[in-house]
C-alpha cells in the first residue's frame, strides 16, 4: 500500500490507505519488526497494551512501562502468550515521578527504535501535584514523557532510524499551552483545560523533537487515538461520546502503530494524525467531539519555547 499527499489549506497532508475502522493488525500486515526494540509507556492496559501486543506480534522486542510492578509483569505475560514472542519485558515506570523516569533512563541499555509516549491521566477532578510539585496532568502526560524522551535521546540516536510517538487527544483543541502559568499557580484549576493543555504540549514535543533530531534519524509524530472506553475516562464518562465516533481498543491503537512502525511514514515527523491519517489543521475550535489539530499545537515557535521551559524545569530538579 502507498500513501499519498494532498494539499489542504496550503499544507501537504499525508493520506494513507487506512481509515477510521482500521485496526493495529491491519496497519502492521506484512511489516517485520524483528531486531527492533520498542518501549511503550502505560502498556499494561487499554490502547497501550494493544500497541505493545501489535508490536510484539510483528517481531519487536517490547518493553512494557507500567507504574505498578505486578501490572507490568501481568501485561508482559499476556503479550507473550498472545503473540508467542518472548522478547517482552516489564519496567517499573511512574511518569508522575521524575525520579522514576530517571531510573529507567539510567538503566537503559542498547538502541531504542520506537518510543511510544502513551501513558496518561485525564480530567483529575481536583488540583493534584506530582512529587516535584507540577500539576499532575501536565506532569504525567507531558513533562514525564519529555524527560523520558530527552533521557533516551542517545538510545534513539544509536538506533540510526528511530520513531517517537506522542499520544495526544482531540481534547487538545480546547486549550493551547498557557506559558505564563503551566502549573496552575495563579489561574483557577479546571480538569478539562488542564488535560487539554497537556495534550497540546504532547504535540509540540513531537514538533520540536523532529526539528532538533531529524538529522540523527529520529522522527517524532503525535496522534489523537479517538474515543475508546478505557480506564482513562473514569472521571468523564467516556461512553457519552457520540456512538459514531467510538472505537474499539484495536482500532484506537491503529494510529499509534502507523506512526511507530509503518513504512508509510518513514522519514516523516512533526505532524499530528488521527483515524490513521494526518489530521487537518484547525484555525479555530470545532467544538465538542471535533476533529483535526489546532494550528497552535504545530507552531514551531511554541514548540521551541516549551522545550526550553521544560528543559529548565528538569535542570532545576537535577540541581536539588
Amino acid at each position: 500500500m502507498d500513501a499519498t499527499n494532498l494539499n489542504m489549506n496550503d499544507r501537504q497532508i499525508l493520506v494513507t490507505p487506512f481509515a477510521f475502522a482500521s485496526t493495529a493488525t491491519d496497519v502492521l500486515k506484512g511489516v517485520d519488526l524483528s531486531g527492533k526494540t520498542a518501549l511503550v509507556t502505560g502498556a499494561n492496559s487499554g490502547i497501550g497494551f494493544e500497541t505493545a501486543r501489535a508490536l510484539a506480534a510483528a517481531g519487536a522486542a517490547v518493553v512494557i512501562g507500567a507504574r505498578r510492578e505486578q501490572a507490568g509483569a501481568d501485561a508482559a505475560a499476556r503479550v507473550k502468550a498472545l503473540t508467542g514472542n518472548h522478547k517482552v519485558s516489564p519496567v517499573l515506570l511512574d511518569l508522575a515521578d521524575l525520579g522514576s523516569v530517571n531510573r529507567v533512563v539510567a538503566a537503559w541499555e542498547g538502541p531504542l527504535h520506537v518510543l511510544v509516549n502513551n501513558a496518561g491521566v485525564m480530567a483529575i477532578p481536583e488540583l493534584t501535584r506530582t512529587p516535584q510539585g507540577h500539576e499532575m496532568q501536565l506532569g504525567v502526560n507531558y513533562l514525564g514523557h519529555f524527560a523520558l524522551t530527552l533521557g533516551l535521546h542517545a538510545a534513539l540516536a544509536s538506533a540510526r532510524s528511530a520513531r517517537v510517538v506522542c499520544v495526544s487527544s482531540s481534547a487538545h483543541l480546547h486549550s493551547p499551552v498557557v506559558f505564563g502559568d503551566l502549573d496552575f499557580h495563579f489561574r483557577a484549576y479546571d480538569p478539562i483545560s488542564s488535560y487539554a493543555q497537556a495534550k497540546t504540549a504532547s504535540i509540540l514535543l513531537a514538533v520540536e523533537g523532529t526539528r532538533r533530531w531529524s538529522k540523527e534519524g529520529i522522527f517524532a509524530n503525535a496522534l489523537n487515538p479517538g474515543a475508546i472506553a478505557t480506564g482513562l475516562q473514569r472521571h468523564t464518562g467516556g461512553l457519552k461520546t457520540p456512538i459514531e465516533r467510538r472505537k474499539t481498543t484495536e482500532q484506537g491503537a491503529a494510529t499509534s502503530i502507523l506512526l511507530a512502525a509503518s513504512p508509510l511514514v518513514e522519514g516523516i515527523g512533526g505532524r499530528c494524525f488521527e483515524d490513521v491519517n494526518e489530521a487537518p489543521v484547525r484555525h479555530e475550535s470545532p467544538g465538542m467531539f471535533g476533529t483535526g489539530v489546532a494550528d497552535c499545537a504545530l507552531d514551531p515557535r511554541y514548540a521551541q519555547l516549551l522545550w526550553e521551559i521544560a528543559s529548565e524545569m528538569l535542570e532545576k530538579e537535577a540541581a536539588r
